[in-house]
C-alpha cells in the first residue's frame, strides 16, 4: 500500500515569550475609588429622589413619580458635573450600572412610601 503524501508540511514553530504589561497601582486605586465616590452619590440621589416621587405621586398620580425619576436620569451628567464628579472618568458600564441602580433604588424607596405603614 502505498503511503500517503501530506501536502502541508510542517511550519517551524516560533517561539513566543508573554510579557505582561506594566501594572499601575495607584492610578488603578484612585479610579476605584473614585468610582465608589460616584456610586454614593447616586445613591443618595436615588433615596432623595424616591421620596420626592412619592410625594408627587400623591398630587399627580404615578406619572409625576415615573417623569421625575426620568428627569433626574437624563439629566444625572449635569447634577454630578455641579457636585464636581466627572462621569465621562469611569467606564461607560460603570455608569450604566449606576443608572440602572439609581432607576431601582428609586423606584424601591418610592413604592416602599406609598404603602403602608408609611401612608
Amino acid at each position: 500500500m502505498a503511503k500517503k503524501r501530506r501536502r502541508v508540511e510542517k511550519d517551524a514553530k516560533e517561539e513566543y515569550e508573554f510579557t505582561p504589561p506594566e501594572f499601575d497601582e495607584k492610578e488603578f486605586i484612585l479610579k476605584d475609588i473614585y468610582g465608589s465616590k460616584m456610586l454614593f452619590a447616586v445613591t443618595l440621589l436615588a433615596v432623595v429622589i424616591g421620596v420626592l416621587a412619592s410625594c408627587i405621586g400623591k398630587v399627580w398620580s404615578w406619572y409625576g413619580g415615573l417623569l421625575l425619576i426620568i428627569v433626574v436620569i437624563a439629566g444625572m451628567k449635569p447634577f454630578l458635573r455641579i457636585i464636581k464628579l466627572d462621569a465621562d472618568l469611569i467606564e461607560q458600564k460603570s455608569m450604566l450600572g449606576n443608572y440602572v441602580l439609581f432607576f431601582l433604588l428609586s423606584l424601591g424607596v418610592w413604592i416602599l412610601l406609598i404603602n403602608p405603614p408609611f401612608v
